[in-house]
């Protein structure tokens, strides 16, 4: 970017004003308070839990024609007293972000090329592969002839971009299928 004289004169002038009534202690609160308020004028403000740990922190919504327009940390809620770690912080980017995948990618084996595919056939295939894996490799006696329906050939890890119920339910369909490897990556 360049800046020709008389927008380095005038950025100087402001930046110095703005010095000036800091060293006079004016309180400059309520201009902040009123222009962060100019972002959210008209949103409808809605509390949320953070989905991306356990500790569940608090946030701040605001949602304006349907669409989410900023999130904050909750200065009320004591347990993070408005703070919030960077996947917290992020939730607002990973909404509009143009970059998120909205489709399953697929890369076949022995493939250079990533291409497209249906939530449908993702779905067939995934199943298909673990119902494949499952009737081969489940274990559903021991060698005392004890019942035990293990699947050790596989393993399960979780996401900390699932919610405490999200991950309960796939804890649940893990351990249906006799999943015994299981972990979750949520660690700090």
């Amino acid at each position: 970017m360049r800046v020709n004289r008389r927008q380095f004169i005038k950025v100087t002038g402001a930046g110095a004003a703005c010095l000036s009534l800091v060293q006079l202690e004016l309180d400059l609160s309520p201009v902040q308070a009123y222009a962060s308020s100019l972002k959210i004028e008209g949103a409808k403000e809605m509390y949320s839990i953070c989905p991306f740990c356990s500790v569940s922190c608090h946030i701040i919504s605001h949602v304006k024609d349907g669409k989410l327009i900023s999130t904050e940390g909750d200065p009320d809620y004591p347990i993070n007293q408005g703070a919030l770690c960077a996947k917290g912080a992020s939730m607002l980017s990973m909404t509009r972000n143009e970059h998120r995948l909205a489709k399953p990618l697929y890369r076949a084996p022995g493939a250079t090329r990533w291409e497209e595919k249906s939530w449908d056939w993702t779905l067939e295939q995934i199943a298909s592969r673990v119902k494949k894996v499952r009737d081969k490799d489940l274990i559903l006696k021991n060698d005392k002839g004890q019942t035990v329906n293990r699947l050790e050939s596989m393993f399960f890890i979780g996401t900390s971009h699932a919610d405490n119920e999200e991950c309960a339910i796939a804890h649940q369909l893990a351990r249906s299928l006799g999943i015994v490897h299981l972990d979750h990556q949520a660690r700090t």
